[in-house]
């Protein structure tokens, strides 16, 4: 019992000395630039990886646009499945933080037996008797590896690790199908304003063509001018049939994005004054706190660092304290009787001596699934950095373009009116009329276009910052 007791006293002290092996985890910090290339209007913020992203799309003043967010952030079942994902990962925390403490054990396994007359003889000068008997132990166990190497320790700190990066990974699926539902909305919200451009041209179109028709049955205009205005709205009623396509398929995605089926669910037709909301772009170290997929990157190198110290541990040996304590009797009317009482205590050990390099290949392994997640890190910043330098040109380059579309619709409004004048003065063909109504119909539908592009592109651009902001920047 003494040498039991020192030997057990001897492994608390290994363990109290013990230290995790493996390199130690440090955030990286990555070079930065300080600024963004372009020069356009915006205003720092304050981002913080934990901070509440909030309904950055609220910021747009689009209540359809919000009351799909919100069916999306509630129905969606690409979100229901990185929830379930995090609620595992939180699960193995909890599981595997349990080896830092004992596991205690209650066990009974009640029998009554027959022992055989003719088993081998433990003493030659007694012999064997065939006994019948009861056995009722009920006793009560320790299990509890000392943790020398730091392998418990590790395999914790690499779940608890694993379990942030999938709380970065539910709130970088929350952005991307925000931003991906805004996305297929100002699409369908675009295409509904190009089909309002083509319904007004198709009406002025059959107009066009209901004069030149009156004109061809008083002598006046000839059947080439009745045949080129026919042609032009054929080919307009074209343009609708193959947007209405476009926009059933951004329909279909919306349904899909928000948990909904899509033979159930439609959208009516919707026009909007899109102006986009002022976005702070901060500045580029701000991505480090404020993009959920930078953040779960670097959670995965945290992770895999760990798995070095795991993997490492396996050359130190494992260390087990066993104790136990019960009681044992062939009858349960003594079972708690003084004599009934056993007990034991114990220390177990074991130390590879040989493993054909299986350990140093599993550190190896280790090691390059690290510099694979360092690797990942960096190459989600540059991705990072080039979506908000993508975002940042497009807003001011289409803020441009839509301010000198509508200088170009109104040119081209004037064209025509001219156009028209002069042809039924006498002065020009029918042909000025033409082309001018098909340059207003361009210069239309391009202004539709891209005021549909720069919301698509600001929302795009919002994501590649991370989400919402401080104020929420409106």
């Amino acid at each position: 019992m003494k040498t039991s007791f020192r030997l057990t006293l001897l492994a608390a002290a290994l363990a109290v000395a013990g230290c995790a092996v493996g390199p130690d985890y440090k955030r990286p910090t990555p070079d930065l630039p300080v600024a963004w290339k372009l020069e356009a209007p915006w205003r720092t913020g304050a981002p913080a990886d934990a901070a509440d992203k909030g309904d950055w799309w609220k910021a747009f003043g689009d209540a359809q646009l919000d009351a799909l967010e919100t069916r999306a952030m509630a129905d969606s079942p690409t979100l229901a499945i990185a929830a379930a994902r995090l609620a595992q990962a939180r699960a193995t925390v909890t599981a595997t933080s349990a080896g830092l403490f004992p596991s205690l054990s209650l066990a009974s396994h009640d029998q009554r037996f027959r022992i055989s007359a003719n088993r081998p003889l433990a003493n030659y000068a007694s012999p064997n008797f065939s006994t019948v008997q009861n056995d009722f132990p009920l006793g009560l166990s320790v299990n509890y590896e000392v943790d020398l190497a730091g392998r418990v320790s590790r395999s914790v700190e690499g779940a608890k690790a694993s379990a942030e990066q999938s709380a970065a990974d539910l709130a970088n699926t929350r952005l991307v199908v925000s931003a991906e539902l805004a996305s297929d909305w100002y699409n369908l919200v675009t295409l509904d304003a190009s089909l309002d451009v083509l319904d007004r041209s198709i009406a002025l179109q059959r107009k066009a063509l209901g004069f030149v028709n009156q004109r061809h049955d008083l002598g006046a205009g000839t059947g080439l001018e009745v045949a080129q205005q026919q042609a032009l709205l054929d080919s307009t009623l074209t343009q609708v049939d193959v947007q209405k396509r476009q926009r059933a398929q951004f329909e279909h995605a919306i349904a899909a994005l928000i948990g909904a089926p899509a033979p159930t669910f439609s959208l009516p037709p919707v026009k909007r004054d899109l102006r986009p909301p002022p976005i702070p772009v901060g500045v580029p170290s701000d991505l480090l706190q404020r993009r959920p997929d930078v953040a779960s990157a670097e959670r995965a190198m945290a992770a895999a660092n760990a798995q070095i110290g795991v993997a490492t541990a396996a050359f130190y040996p494992s260390i087990f304290l066993q104790p136990s304590i019960g009681e044992e009797s062939r009858a349960l009317s003594t079972l708690f009787n003084a004599p009934s009482l056993v007990w034991a205590i114990g220390v177990s050990a074991t130390q590879t001596l040989f493993d054909a390099g299986r350990t140093r290949a599993n550190v190896d392994f280790a090691k390059a699934g690290y510099d694979a997640t360092v690797a990942t890190y960096r190459r989600t910043l540059l991705t990072a950095m080039q979506e908000v330098e993508d975002g940042i040109t497009g807003v001011a380059s289409l803020d441009r373009a839509t301010a000198q579309a509508q200088v170009a619709v109104a040119s081209a409004q004037r064209v025509l009116d001219m156009a028209d004048a002069r042809y039924e003065g006498g002065v020009a063909t029918y042909l000025d009329v033409i082309t001018a109504q098909q340059s207003l119909l361009t210069v239309q539908l391009q202004a539709a276009q891209l005021a549909g592009q720069r919301q698509i592109v600001a929302t795009a651009l919002v994501k590649a910052l991370g989400g919402g902001w401080s104020g929420g920047g409106a």
